[in-house]
């Protein structure tokens, strides 16, 4: 079974819940492109600087927008994982770096994670959130849980957004 990055349920509401996200190293690698196109394309560097230091896969891959056209792909490495501690990804474009504990909405839907489908979500979470008077505190990221090959209406997708 993969492992999952960490969090703890702080509130459920109607359709989305708010989580309390444990601090933890990603492995990032940013590339240009649509979010259709962007797992794709960052797959093999990060798969590569995992496989080839024999780190655990961990679910979920997340994508992060971050200008038009422009993607951050990220690897969740293994629970209680340092940077410190992991190996230097060298003459690769992939980055280690620390994400800090934070409190976050999520909306999870199944399906492909086309522009159209992340779109619809995240709106429709952004509405969900307003509604009961949670302050936004930045960009929403797509979390993927399951493998391509997974037929799609059995895939585990997330939007996610920071909040207050």
């Amino acid at each position: 079974m993969t492992a999952h990055q960490k969090f703890e349920v702080h509130q459920k509401y109607e359709g989305f819940e708010v989580r309390e996200f444990a601090a933890c190293v990603v492995a990032d690698v940013e590339v240009s492109g649509d979010v259709s196109s962007a797992g794709s394309q960052a797959f093999r560097p990060l798969f590569n600087y995992i496989s080839s230091n024999q780190i655990a896969m961990t679910a979920p891959v997340i994508e992060e927008e971050l200008s038009t056209e422009k993607w951050r792909v990220s690897f969740v490495m293994p629970e209680g994982s340092k940077i410190s501690d992991l190996p230097n990804p060298v003459g690769s474009p992939v980055v280690l770096r620390e994400l800090p504990a934070h409190r976050a909405a999520a909306l999870r839907f199944n399906g492909r994670t086309t522009e159209k489908a992340v779109l619809e979500h995240e709106l429709k979470l952004l509405e969900l959130v307003k509604a009961q008077g949670l302050k936004v505190t930045g960009k929403a990221r797509i979390a993927r849980f399951d493998p391509p090959w997974k037929p799609p209406f059995a895939r585990h997708n997330e939007v996610i957004l920071p909040i207050e």
